[in-house]
């Protein structure tokens, strides 16, 4: 499995990978990731990348930064597919994402969870994301349910003294323990 940059030639790849995301994991997507025009609309765009396992598209991830006054904040979305979870891509992604939004200069990196996904929010917690904000309700997937909704955030200056343990240091190639 690689890990790359998203560009013209894995567009038609992802455009693929989306179309096979059961409707759960497609309720929980801002835009719509069915629209092929979307999709190529993110290629050579900074922060997206796509997990690869022989060519084909199994994750996708990528930070957002926030307008105006957030500007120092990076909105995480990441989603694996569902017959490649709990093999260490998500994991691989999430780190590889938040590497980069720290490189670019993020001070707080957020993202947001069906509450009921357990084994994603721990896998966040593993990498020092903390709860930020629970909206009751907040999610209407496409049967009418309604879900609770966890925004997680990671702070980059507040959990630097942690960051070689989870090695995103590694792999933002620093000597010393500041940002």
């Amino acid at each position: 499995m690689n890990i790359v940059a998203l560009g013209r030639d894995h567009t038609d790849a992802l455009i693929e990978f989306f179309a096979r995301l059961p409707a759960e994991d497609l309720t929980l997507m801002r835009e719509d990731v069915t629209e092929p025009d979307t999709v190529r609309g993110w290629a050579d765009r900074p922060a997206h990348w796509v997990a690869l396992d022989d060519g084909a598209v199994v994750g996708f991830a990528a930070v957002r930064p926030l307008p105006s006054w957030s500007d120092h904040v990076g909105e995480l979305r990441l989603v694996v597919d569902s017959a490649h979870r709990r093999l260490g891509i998500g994991r691989a992604l999430a780190r590889h994402a938040l590497a980069d939004a720290i490189r670019a200069g993020r001070r707080k990196v957020v993202v947001e969870l069906a509450a009921d996904q357990e084994h994603s929010l721990a896998m966040f917690g593993s990498l020092g994301f903390t709860g930020e904000a629970l909206l009751r309700d907040h999610i209407r997937d496409r049967e009418g349910n309604l879900r609770d909704l966890v925004m997680l955030a990671h702070f980059v200056d507040a959990t630097w003294s942690s960051i070689d343990t989870i090695g995103v240091s590694a792999e933002l190639g620093l000597e010393d323990n500041t940002p």
